[in-house]
């Protein structure tokens, strides 16, 4: 150690902060020789100079000679004058010197310095680290290799003393580019490496042992855009980072540099983990938790509890051990009371609203508070975060309670901020340290919870999250760090990692619930979560009320925002919703704008839960004076908007003042004007989209050049116009007296020129059209009185296609702004489409046409798109001309080269044929005649090219395929251009039914093939594809693993109406045994989600058994008694009356029955129409005749099928 500081004297003449390694943490990314003070690093010079220096000293060093007599003198002299520059571009960013020139100089150098001269070779390490780490120079190749063979020979040739220099400059060489040294990985990391030796937690050296550990941090990181280390490197490095981290402090070793060992293994830890997919084997990912568990909590007061070495995953709460507490503890333990955390925070607050007036009366003190966060930003997290336990003595201990109640000692007294001391005592270096050993552990953790899966990271949810404490101490948690951290940067990362948790976790909290009674027996795990659940809210609700960080006071309501956004609310008992609600009011004034951002996006959140919530509505229809009360400990700060403003609310037309809407005065409405005032938030959002802000105090962007004051941030506008969309999109009841405005706030956003601003804009508008098109569906069955008025939505498109949406429609450079007003044009609601004005309507047609041959590809598929939405439009698809421009434009859109045109051109094919469909059955031939017949046969012979495509182009190139099948004529089938189309077409859906393509395409092309045989002019009886096409509906329906293609191939077997479709009596005997095959079947599976679609499976194949005994003749008789007689008969006898027992869309089945039938023409039969069609068909049964040769025999098997159907009879009439 002596020795290493002894050669480092040269340079430490010209620093201000001593020796090389204490107290600063010296890498790739940090600033070693970063001064206490810039002008102290100033040696005379301004960049110029420091430049001119740098290239006299290059050229002298280039000039020297390996054979010079005073080789050793001159290189320790301009090395020295080298290191004695500063070439930090935080302080002097005008600094050019060009990176080859400084590889030219160290690679000459290199070549100069042998490696015998064991003083000269630290002067050079010392130089390749000061001008790599401070000009942040990338090296070329050479300069890599040239530098990496320098610095590992020196490693195997010079002393030790020297080694820690040299894996200084080692580990600034290979930040980045650790895939680039693969030559050397063997040397530095094998087995044996020297790596792995000085990293080792028996190295006496504690400061070889942190710079080898920061070098292999440094050969783990990587670089966005490169490729990982390979995974054995990385996986050795990860051991020794793993244990490095779980040793304990030698007993020699001083604190603060051991502190600096595990902020070196926390970084690598950390680079490791992000350095690409990292599989965990056996007890690491238990281990790594644990140790972060500890490190998380380094050097926090009152916190002595007995770590466990791994974590294991379990559901139930993991508490850690506490060991006796002395007996001098026992008094003062008492003061902070261990169940009384609500009473304990006030206490808290208390103290930081003093502490908050007396930095708004003292400037110096709020700048000292101002330069913690900058100090804390200058260090990089990753970097500075190691450190452990032990360092505090035993008074300081003692002084504590022994327990985990950690009482907020940052809120007791300023003094106690880690900038405080001003002469950089040990204590408070110290606090320092471990700061940053919390913050380092936390973003490890954060890498963890990012990498692991979902149900993985849910086993160890209560070793980091808690519920509701059940009496003894609370559990050392994440919340414990957010409410009791002294350092708010500790305190955002804790947060940070919290909010990557819940993000996603939607699925693993739906079973929380508490809304029923308590359980006295035991605690089912639905209401820990729950319990946990409302934890969350309290403890985030009072770190929202405490925290003075904007920074972190952002990340708070950005985790509430996720946990809002995950937790099933309907499950729970309400009342979580309403505080949050009200609390959130103020921060919309807050000074700072991310704060005013993150307070949208969680309104935005809110508002979008399980939307729509009873509790939310409630909340909307409050009046914007209501919680009033609702005031921050931070207001007198905070509040920089006018507060003192107009008493009566304006009228939505106008948005209200910001400034006055939490504290003016109301008058008292009736129940009326509150239904029908519009909500607070709508009116908010309004106004911070439009108004201009009510106070410039934060510099947020000066007023125009006339005095007008600005609007506010572009990040806060967004925000709002998102929120409106939801709102919009989930409470559009109570939004929707307010129509007009927001299309006017929406057409003020398409006039502006900020591309963001107007593509929000659009959004809005698509999704005020979506819900009036939800409103006017039939389905809904939405009271005429809770509508839109008609002649509103006609007037409200009026406006806005005659305003800037066809500015943005035009706007070619602007590609999403195009597509978002393509969306826009197709969410226009078909009957008030049908009133505006043809040349209106015209231009909608005409523009979309002609955008789908933009070059664009986002452009083109949402103009093919809307034409397809288009096209069922009742005013539009009776115009010959439009179906076919449209055929057209779809037919060439669907030989796009992008995959996403294409799967849009095949969705709205479908749509168009399906709309032929409808024509055929409502305008009738007139219609099919008028269509030309060449315009067929293309969207036919596209359709089946378009069924061999991706699955997301083939699953609706199918559907149209089925619908064109059924929309041909006689004439068309018969003439010889349609014959190889047509059998080309039958086999594609064949050929995709048997396919092993994704269920979705499998069960549209069963549709698609029942679809064509509700065509009575397709030659089923005697075309040589129709055997190909009953065969693969009758292999697919016994035997395919998912129960909705089942159903799709069992309703189509049930659709021809004639028994001639069916062809000879074999193949009606296949179908027949298929449909039994299938019904035996019907509850064999092992997957649950099968199962649920078992009932409808069986209400089909029973209505296609009955059909099949409605359409079959004498010949058929022998085939079906084969099946009714027996132990066979009697179980399709038993589904049999099940069915015609059944009520309208079916047993346990739900919608898919429901759906199932009504393929098969029965979704609205009732129990009763069912009995009388069994009776017709029995009476149709009796009056056949048998012919042939086997008439006995047919007679005979007709006699059993009779009894058969006489005795099902019979059962189904008795009550």
């Amino acid at each position: 150690m002596a020795a290493h500081i002894g050669s480092s004297a040269p340079v430490s003449t010209s620093r201000s902060d001593g020796p090389v390694f204490p107290p600063v943490s010296l890498s790739a990314e940090a600033a070693p020789f970063t001064p206490l003070a810039a002008d102290s690093w100033r040696l005379g010079g301004s960049s110029p100079d420091v430049e001119t220096q740098f290239s006299r000293c290059a050229a002298k060093l280039r000039a020297l000679r390996a054979d010079s007599s005073q080789l050793r003198e001159q290189l320790n002299l301009l090395l020295d004058q080298l290191l004695s520059e500063n070439y930090n571009k935080t302080l002097e960013p005008n600094i050019n010197i060009r990176p080859e020139d400084m590889c030219s100089v160290l690679k000459h150098v290199s070549s100069l310095v042998p490696l015998s001269q064991e003083h000269l070779v630290i002067k050079l390490c010392q130089l390749v680290h000061h001008l790599l780490n401070q000009l942040k120079v990338i090296m070329d190749e050479r300069t890599l290799g040239v530098l990496l063979n320098y610095t590992v020979g020196a490693l195997k040739v010079c002393s030790t003393w020297t080694h820690s220099d040299v894996l200084l400059a080692l580990s600034t060489i290979v930040y980045g580019n650790g895939t680039q040294c693969h030559q050397h990985l063997r040397e530095l990391l094998g087995e044996d490496g020297v790596l792995l030796r000085y990293s080792s937690p028996s190295q006496p050296n504690v400061e070889l042992r942190r710079v080898a550990l920061t070098c292999m941090a440094n050969i783990c990181l990587r670089i966005p855009g490169q490729a990982p280390l390979d995974d054995q490197y990385r996986s050795v490095s990860f051991r020794v980072f793993l244990k490095s981290v779980h040793s304990p402090k030698p007993p020699d070793t001083d604190e603060l540099f051991y502190c600096t060992v595990i902020q070196a293994a926390l970084k690598g830890l950390q680079c490791c983990l992000s350095g690409g997919k990292w599989k965990f084997v056996g007890e690491d990912l238990g281990s790594i938790l644990a140790a972060l568990k500890r490190l998380m909590f380094q050097g926090t007061p009152g916190v002595n509890v007995e770590w466990p070495s791994v974590l294991y995953p379990t559901p139930l709460p993991q508490y850690e051990g506490i060991p006796a507490p002395k007996p001098a503890d026992t008094p003062q333990s008492s003061e902070p009371p261990k169940d009384a955390a609500g009473s304990g925070k006030i206490s808290g607050n208390k103290k930081r609203k003093s502490r908050g007036k007396e930095k708004k009366a003292s400037s110096e003190e709020s700048r000292v508070d101002d330069e913690e966060d900058v100090g804390c930003e200058t260090v990089p997290s990753p970097q500075k975060g190691g450190g452990r336990e032990g360092g505090r003595g035993e008074g300081e201990s003692s002084s504590k309670a022994s327990g985990p109640s950690l009482y907020p000692s940052w809120k007791k007294s300023s003094s106690d901020s880690e900038f405080s001391d001003p002469e950089g005592s040990a204590q408070s270096k110290l606090r320092l340290y471990n700061g940053r050993i919390r913050q380092g552990a936390l973003h490890c953790l954060l890498a963890v919870v990012k990498g692991l899966e979902k149900r993985t990271l849910y086993g160890y949810w209560s070793s980091l999250i808690p519920d509701t404490p059940i009496g003894g101490p609370p559990p050392l948690t994440l919340i414990t760090i957010i409410l009791k951290d002294p350092s708010p940067k500790v305190r955002a990362c804790a947060l940070q990692v919290l909010s990557a948790i819940l993000d996603g976790s939607r699925q693993f909290l739906a079973v929380a619930e508490d809304t029923g009674a308590p359980r006295k027996s035991y605690t089912p795990f639905s209401f820990v979560l729950a319990a946990a659940v409302r934890e969350l809210h309290r403890a985030l609700t009072l770190a929202l009320l405490a925290e003075t960080s904007h920074q972190t006071l952002t990340q708070v309501i950005k985790c509430l925002a996720h946990l809002v956004a995950n937790a099933p609310y309907h499950r729970l008992r309400p009342g979580l919703l309403s505080p949050l609600w009200k609390q959130m009011r103020p921060y919309v004034r807050h000074r700072d704008v991310n704060v005013r951002v993150s307070v949208l996006t969680l309104y935005g959140a809110l508002v979008t839960t399980r939307a729509p919530l009873p509790e939310i509505q409630l909340l909307l229809r409050q009046p914007e004076s209501a919680g009033a009360g609702s005031f921050t400990p931070q207001d007198s700060v905070l509040s920089w908007r006018q507060r003192d403003g107009e008493a009566t609310p304006p009228t939505p037309v106008n948005p209200p003042q910001r400034g006055s809407q939490a504290h003016s005065p109301h008058a008292l409405r009736t129940p009326e004007e509150l239904d029908s005032a519009p909500p607070w938030l709508l009116q908010l959002c309004m106004s911070l989209v439009t108004q201009p802000r009510d106070d410039q105090s934060d510099g947020e962007g000066a007023g125009a050049a006339g005095g007008s004051a600005a609007l506010e941030p572009s990040p806060v506008r967004l925000e709002a116009l998102q929120v409106m969309s939801y709102l919009v999109r989930g409470y559009f009841s109570l939004a929707q007296a307010c129509l007009s405005e927001i299309g006017q706030v929406s057409a003020r956003c398409l006039g502006e020129t900020e591309p963001s601003v107007q593509l929000h804009g659009a959004k809005l508008l698509e999704e005020l059209g979506m819900v009036i098109i939800q409103q006017y569906r039939a389905e809904n069955n939405m009271p005429e009185s809770s509508r839109v008025p008609m002649s509103q939505v006609v007037l409200f498109w009026s406006d806005v296609l005659s305003g800037p949406l066809n500015a943005a429609l035009q706007s070619e450079q602007h590609p999403t702004l195009q597509t978002s007003a393509c969306d826009t044009l197709s969410s226009i609601l078909p009957q008030a489409f049908a009133q505006l004005p043809d040349k209106t309507q015209m231009m909608c047609i005409t523009v979309l046409l002609g955008l789908t041959y933009s070059e664009n590809y986002l452009v083109k598929t949402a103009a093919v798109r809307a034409l397809g939405v288009y096209i069922l439009f009742p005013c539009l698809r009776e115009d010959v001309m439009f179906v076919a421009d449209t055929a057209n434009t779809i037919l060439a859109a669907l030989d796009d080269r992008s995959p996403n045109v294409r799967a849009k051109a095949a969705w709205s094919l479908g749509n168009l044929t399906d709309a032929l469909i409808v024509n055929m059955e409502c305008v009738g031939v007139d219609f099919q005649e008028e269509l030309s017949d060449m315009l067929l046969l293309k969207m036919l012979q596209s359709a089946t090219r378009a069924s061999a495509d991706k699955d997301r182009v083939k699953s609706n190139a199918v559907r149209a395929l089925g619908n064109l099948l059924h929309f041909l004529r006689e004439s068309q089938l018969t003439r010889s251009a349609f014959q190889r189309p047509l059998e080309d077409a039958v086999l594609a859906l064949v050929k995709t039914v048997q396919s092993e393509a994704t269920m979705k395409v499998r069960w549209n092309a069963c549709y698609a093939l029942g679809n064509a045989f509700r065509n009575p002019a397709l030659p089923l009886d005697s075309a040589p594809w129709a055997s190909d096409a009953f065969s693969s509906l009758c292999n697919v329906v016994s035997s395919c693993k998912n129960f909705k293609v089942r159903i799709k191939s069992a309703a189509a077997l049930a659709i021809p109406a004639d028994r001639g479709c069916y062809g000879d009596s074999e193949r009606f005997g296949c179908v027949w045994r298929s449909l039994v095959k299938a019904l035996e079947n019907s509850e064999d599976t092992n997957d649950f989600f099968e199962y649920r679609y078992s009932d409808s499976l069986r209400l089909t194949l029973s209505h296609a058994l009955l059909h099949l005994l409605g359409v079959s003749r004498s010949q058929d008789m022998p085939a079906l008694e084969a099946s009714l007689a027996g132990d066979e008969g009697r179980s399709i006898k038993e589904h049999l009356i099940k069915y015609l027992r059944a009520e309208k869309g079916g047993g346990g089945g739900g919608g898919e029955g429901a759906e199932g039938e009504k393929e098969a023409g029965g979704d609205s039969v009732t129990p009763q129409q069912r009995i009388e069609g069994l009776q017709q068909n029995l009476v149709r049964l009796k009056e056949l005749e048998a012919e042939g040769e086997g008439r006995e025999e047919e007679e005979r098997s007709k006699e059993t099928v009779l009894d058969f159907l006489e005795d099902l009879l019979q059962i189904c009439k008795e009550p």
